[in-house]
């Protein structure tokens, strides 16, 4: 994809001519070349990214199809790092220490009539990040739109109250704990179940897991590189049980397949 930029800027190492200093969100967004992928799916690349056409594509393609009307609103815009300045969102074009340390993950911006979401690409080591970091934000914004499945959250409580180990994320495995916990009033009479934290919970966990479903079909990849110290992972064949459901609901689309292995003991 192609900027239209200043022939006075410098060249990346590709040989492309980047534009000068970081750019607004706004300006990014009016400058860059916006591609809609087969699956429907809106996004743009803008600097130095470090991503090949090809591999851009091939990323934004793994999100299913079925999930596109949910997305129609939504610009994804991968650009090398993301700044707030103030309360406003920038983008620069290359990566510097100085802008690295500065940098975040994402940002979302609302553009008129369109809610865009800028990622940063070289805040990450490798694919696997990058990809993550954006399945992530697509399911966010499928659930900001859609809400989650009642047949995905059916399943993800009933595991919750049948105890099983670990939990997908941080906030999956919060939230899940104030929801299971027993609530008494000053007296300590019980009271009924935290709804808002069980609904949080359902949120976190379906996020998650459609987070995660995108990524295997986008590349292949260890159940425990997304091991964190804060919480367990969620037992294997929970989260099995989880991808399946979701992959039932949100089928491949072509040129990409789901599959689970589990690695052999011995």
């Amino acid at each position: 994809m192609s900027t239209s930029v200043q022939t006075d800027s410098p060249e990346s190492p590709s040989g492309e001519i980047l534009p000068k200093g970081p750019w607004s969100a706004d300006k990014v967004a009016a400058t860059a070349t916006v591609a809609q992928a087969a699956n429907e799916i809106h996004f743009a690349a803008w600097g130095e990214t470090r991503i090949t056409q090809p591999e851009l594509e091939r990323l934004v393609g793994a999100v299913p199809r079925t999930l596109a009307p949910a997305l129609a609103k939504r610009y994804y815009y991968f650009v090398p790092l993301v700044i707030v300045e103030g309360d406003q969102a920038v983008a620069a074009p290359d990566y510097t220490v100085d802008l690295g340390d500065r940098a975040i993950c994402h940002r979302n911006v609302s553009l008129g009539s369109v809610e865009a979401v800028f990622i940063s690409t070289r805040l990450v080591e490798d694919r696997f990040g990058l990809a993550f970091e954006f399945f992530i934000n697509v399911a966010h914004n499928f659930v900001d739109a859609v809400g989650v499945p009642e047949s995905f959250a059916a399943l993800a409580w009933s595991q919750a109250q049948a105890g099983v180990r670990g939990e997908t994320s941080q906030d999956a495995w919060e939230t899940r704990r104030r929801a299971l916990d027993p609530v008494t009033n000053a007296q300590g009479a019980p009271m009924p179940p935290d709804e808002r934290a069980r609904k949080n919970y359902e949120e976190a966990a379906f996020s998650d897991s459609l987070a995660i479903y995108m990524l295997s079909i986008s590349l292949d990849f260890d159940y425990h590189d997304l091991r964190e110290r804060e919480y367990p992972l969620l037992a294997a064949p929970a989260l099995a049980e989880r991808l399946r459901h979701i992959a039932f609901l949100f089928p491949a689309n072509d040129g990409y397949e789901f599959q689970i292995l589990y690695r052999r003991k011995g």
